[in-house]
């Protein structure tokens, strides 16, 4: 198969999708808010002569391109969310707006979604159709659900679906995923104890909430060193606790909340079960009233075997990718993408963009100093193109 030459160079393709991915970065817009993003989206993609749907899941769009004569559909996801925090870099092209940044590299995403857009618009070099799709919403973990249920797979059939993550803190180009759970879970919970608060000098006449949340915080990790497998992943952190004490005050109501991680149902269902077992006991013992909420926020993400084979096939002809590992450790971080492939076989995947051999200089995601490194925009528009090709052969 002979593909056509770009309208424009490699270089002046990747120079255009530096300023898109700026573009995004100084105009960063929350969860479900993406209409400004979805306009310029949109209308790039019009531009390049693709069949461009509003309005899927609220403000997510699908972008749609057609070559040669087959029925098979490949999906490609971008997310288009900012996080809600304030910008700390130094850059020409900080965000705009106050308290609003993309600190996890969305930007980059949908840059280079764009550009595989933009690739395969001119070199219709496959047989099938594409779908590229610009979620919103991926930071709360509502985004993929609100395109499903608007219809996304009965307007959009496909029949496998791919998407990437930018990660930091590995080298630039390098591909990594693996088959099988590829990223965990994320249950939040929240414990709401109320005693009998008063003065810290009389404690006996108090029912003290405080005492009980400490117990409980201690109690809840050996639901993890006693109740799962060494072999098996989970973790559970109270990540906040919050009182109305003062100094001098014992408190009448005291708030935890975290989360919870796994890559498996059933032991999701044994920590839920613990947790409510371990709040009720150490509170019937202390006299506190108990209340708790458990919200299964974000599933397991489960790569197939067939589709990793295929990210691996695919990534093998992008020059600057430097390395290929379809055998990665799972990361216990969480993404929304998982609710795409209960529905239809797919693979997340993570680009590597690491420059320095110092962990310390690498800004994390969600960090208020991180910013996308643009070099790994071409890798990712070039793999996404790649995906398409491969999986839709003439």
């Amino acid at each position: 198969m002979t593909e056509r030459r770009l309208p424009m160079s490699k270089d002046m393709l990747e120079k255009k999708l530096r300023q898109y991915r700026r573009h995004f970065h100084m105009n960063p817009e929350s969860a479900f808010e993406e209409k400004d993003t979805s306009d310029y989206i949109a209308k790039i993609l019009e531009e390049a002569g693709l069949s461009v749907t509003r309005n899927i899941g609220k403000t997510g769009l699908v972008a749609s391109l057609k070559a040669g004569t087959g029925n098979r559909a490949i999906g490609l996801r971008a997310d288009m969310d900012c996080i809600n925090i304030e910008e700390k870099g130094q850059h020409e092209y900080n965000s705009l707006r106050p308290g609003k940044m993309h600190a996890c590299g969305h930007d980059g995403h949908m840059a280079s979604l764009i550009g595989a857009a933009m690739i395969l618009a001119e070199s219709r070099d496959f047989n099938g159709t594409a779908h590229f799709i610009f979620q919103p919403a991926e930071e709360p973990g509502s985004g993929a659900l609100a395109m499903i249920d608007d219809g996304l797979f009965e307007k959009f059939p496909m029949d496998e679906i791919y998407g990437f993550h930018n990660e930091p803190r590995e080298r630039e180009g390098l591909i990594s995923t693996c088959p099988g759970p590829f990223m965990s879970s994320e249950d939040d919970f929240v414990i709401r104890l109320k005693g009998k608060g008063g003065h810290a000098s009389s404690p006996h006449v108090t029912r003290d909430p405080l005492v009980s949340a400490a117990q409980i915080i201690t109690a809840l990790q050996t639901i993890i060193s006693r109740n799962v497998s060494p072999l098996e992943h989970a973790v559970i952190s109270c990540t906040e606790i919050h009182t109305d004490g003062a100094a001098n005050v014992i408190p009448t109501n005291v708030t935890i909340s975290g989360d919870a991680r796994t890559y498996s149902p059933e032991i999701q269902d044994m920590i839920e079960g613990k947790m409510k077992e371990i709040c009720w006991h150490i509170c019937q013992m202390n006299g506190i009233e108990m209340e708790f909420e458990y919200n299964r926020a974000f599933i397991p993400l489960i790569n197939s075997a067939e589709c990793v084979e295929a990210v691996r096939e695919a990534a093998s002809g992008v020059e600057k990718i430097t390395g290929i590992d379809c055998e990665a450790l799972p990361g216990t971080g969480s993404e929304d993408f998982a609710h795409y492939v209960k529905h239809v076989k797919g693979c997340y995947f993570r680009i590597g963009g690491r420059k320095t051999e110092n962990l310390d200089e690498v800004a994390p995601p969600h960090n208020p100093q991180f910013d996308y490194n643009d070099d790994i925009l071409m890798t990712g528009a070039e793999l996404f193109a790649r995906i398409i090709r491969t999986r839709l052969r003439e």
